[in-house]
């Protein structure tokens, strides 16, 4: 898979603005991860967060359910893609842009199938859902679990987005 992550390369970031705010982006602990733990905890429900030795790195994990949730951002895992992807074809770097959010998500199917094969259940939020209304995000993750404790609980072959 590492063979195929996008390179910089010959690329060179769009300012030096740019490059700070490249540098300052969070790989765990995100403000919408923190939200979302907090409603989480608020209907009761005991929370592991950036568990890395699970296929993905999920960021929320319920053991007990075999539950793996992941707070997906929505460019670096490209919300509404062929809008996101038509403006950055017009920008600054579009090549490399383009082909690493493209990766992403192609490593997001492959780590939801490889979690699948271990028997875990998977659920990817976008950041968004989750800054708009912490609270919804988490009941649907909620229900999930209540659904998967009475056993009916079944996912669609790209897992959940909510």
């Amino acid at each position: 898979m590492s063979a195929l992550t996008p390179q910089y390369g010959n690329y060179r970031p769009a300012s030096p603005k740019a490059s700070l705010t490249g540098k300052g982006n969070k790989r765990s602990g995100t403000r919408p991860e923190k939200l979302l733990i907090n409603a989480l905890r608020k209907l009761g429900l005991r929370v592991h967060s950036s568990k890395r030795f699970l296929p993905g790195n999920p960021d929320l994990v319920f053991w007990k359910h075999r539950l793996a949730v992941f707070c997906d951002g929505d460019f670096w895992h490209g919300k509404n893609w062929r809008e996101l992807q038509k403006k950055l074809k017009g920008g600054f770097n579009s090549g490399y842009w383009v082909n690493k959010i493209e990766y992403n998500r192609m490593r997001d199917l492959m780590n939801r199938r490889i979690l699948k094969t271990q028997g875990w259940k998977v659920i990817r939020v976008w950041e968004s859902s989750i800054l708009k209304n912490p609270e919804k995000a988490s009941q649907k993750i909620m229900k999930a679990i209540e659904e998967k404790e009475d056993n009916c609980f079944s996912f669609r072959e790209n897992g959940i987005r909510i």
